[in-house]
């Protein structure tokens, strides 16, 4: 008797421990609702137009979205593995709204959400460079103005990852005097300027890190069809991955040989987690990491920015990068003017700008100070480019073409801008002027009318003109909208 009641409860103990082990382990497998980290409190969504919001939840289970700005509810499957995605639409520019996701046993909402104008803001340390950068008094007037609650930014945690990487933990922030130090410089002083002139709510998607190099932000697909004298590195990845892991943040030890130059791995872990994120377009500031390679840059740079817009889906998105500015940089004197030049190409691809900082560089500091007129130029380009504004001169002047006549030779140029002038009164600088020996000498540059004629007494028979083509010369053309023009050169000399 005893021992048919003892066995009896020992099966019902194994019984009920077989069940919570079945349910711990059938718990384990099901997703609670999740959004992709992009998405949060505070966020602001780009107008008019279609987001998509994706996120986990339980396999196979009904996941509806609904913006409070509509009666519309748009709702999706998740997969096996349970990841979702719908597409909402969003309304004209306003909020404050809210973003509802639910599924049959559980509902997320976001609350704060405005919808406006959301624009990337990428590249190395002159874009990353923080309103505090220079110390909290250098901006102090413009900090103490920031008061802007429909400016709302976020920013990209620096990491490094061997492979892509399907979400990033973000959180959005208000912009006040307080929070807008943590912001980069260039990306508020862009920022700001649109908000004033549109009065829209503005979302700023910050993703940079110094130092890196252009390669780095490239997809390892693109690097090995198109670079191949990367594949070396990218085949050691799995080695390095299966020794010491896959994802390094920044200030992390990492591998011998892994940083923020090593092909592909800020794509992984700062731009690939972002798509498919519904944008405006982006503005870019990088280049300085990659002044000794400026051959290559002339088709990675336009890789990158086709490699972007391929992926993303959203066309030729607009793409506004900043020209590095003048550094007198130890080792070719002319290396920077040449990166400058493979920069001035990628202006062939659609939809792309390119700002000029040749007169606010500085020649000893490879991080100039004057962040705002960096700012309000890329914002020029927006609103001229992207919003209306057939009143505002976005571009300085910009080397067209050239003839040889009576031992000179003239130079023509687009966007005058009003008039070719020099900036400071005096008589425009850095221009030099070479005959067939290809040896350069300083010239006088004189504007005639929309053009200019250059000379020199020591080349009686000039074949070629170069302007500022020294990495740290400051030259004095401008237009008389006061933006200055690029350093150019009208030879094809191959690059020593």
């Amino acid at each position: 008797m005893h021992l048919a009641v003892r066995v009896a409860r020992q099966t019902i103990a194994f019984a009920m421990l077989w069940v919570l082990m079945f349910s711990a382990a059938f718990a384990a497998e099901v997703k609670p609702l999740r959004v992709a980290g992009i998405f949060g409190d505070q966020m602001v969504l780009q107008q008019q137009s279609v987001n998509p919001i994706w996120g986990t939840a339980e396999a196979n289970s009904r996941v509806s979205v609904n913006g409070s700005w509509s009666d519309q509810t748009v709702s999706t499957v998740a997969d096996g593995q349970g990841n979702w995605r719908v597409e909402l639409e969003t309304p004209a520019a306003g909020g404050p709204f809210s973003v509802t996701i639910k599924t049959s046993d559980d509902e997320l909402q976001l609350s704060d959400v405005y919808v406006g104008e959301v624009w990337i803001c990428s590249g190395q340390s002159n874009m990353q460079w923080r309103m505090r950068g220079f110390g909290v008094d250098h901006f102090k007037a413009d900090v103490e103005k920031a008061n802007y609650p429909r400016i709302r930014y976020t920013e990209v945690p620096a990491m490094l990852a061997l492979e892509g990487q399907d979400d990033v933990d973000v959180k959005w922030t208000v912009c006040d005097p307080q929070t807008v130090l943590n912001l980069s410089a260039v990306g508020y002083f862009f920022g700001s300027q649109l908000h004033q002139e549109l009065d829209v709510p503005i979302g700023l998607v910050s993703t940079n890190w110094g130092g890196s190099s252009v390669e780095a932000w490239v997809s390892p697909e693109v690097l090995r069809e198109q670079f191949p004298e990367f594949n070396e590195v990218l085949d050691g990845y799995p080695t390095i991955m299966k020794n010491a892991g896959v994802k390094f943040m920044r200030g992390q030890e990492k591998p011998k040989g892994l940083n923020q130059r090593s092909p592909a791995l800020l794509y992984n872990s700062m731009i690939r987690p972002l798509i498919p994120f519904s944008f405006r377009g982006v503005i870019w500031y990088q280049g300085e990491s990659n002044v000794q390679n400026p051959k290559q840059y002339q088709t990675l740079f336009p890789a990158m920015i086709r490699d972007w817009r391929t992926r993303w889906g959203q066309g030729d998105f607009p793409f506004y990068f900043v020209q590095i500015a003048p550094f007198a940089y130890k080792t070719n004197p002319m290396s920077a003017a040449f990166l400058r030049e493979a920069q001035m190409m990628s202006l062939t691809e659609p939809n792309t700008g390119m700002v000029v900082t040749m007169d606010i560089g500085d020649a000893t500091n490879i991080h100039p100070k004057q962040k705002k007129p960096v700012g309000e130029r890329l914002a020029k380009m927006a609103l001229a480019r992207d919003y209306g504004r057939s009143d505002v001169v976005d571009d300085g002047p910009l080397y067209q073409n050239y003839s040889v006549e009576d031992g000179a030779i003239r130079l023509t140029f687009t966007e005058l801008g009003g008039g070719l002038v020099a900036r400071d009164g005096n008589a425009l600088s850095h221009f030099t002027i070479a005959g067939a020996d290809k040896k350069f000498v300083e010239a006088e540059a004189i504007i005639d009318g929309d053009s200019i004629v250059v000379s020199s007494e020591n080349v009686p028979d000039p074949v070629a003109v170069r302007f500022g083509w020294g990495s740290g010369d400051m030259p004095n053309l401008s237009n008389k909208a006061g933006l200055p023009a690029s350093s150019f050169r009208t030879d094809d000399w191959p690059i020593q």
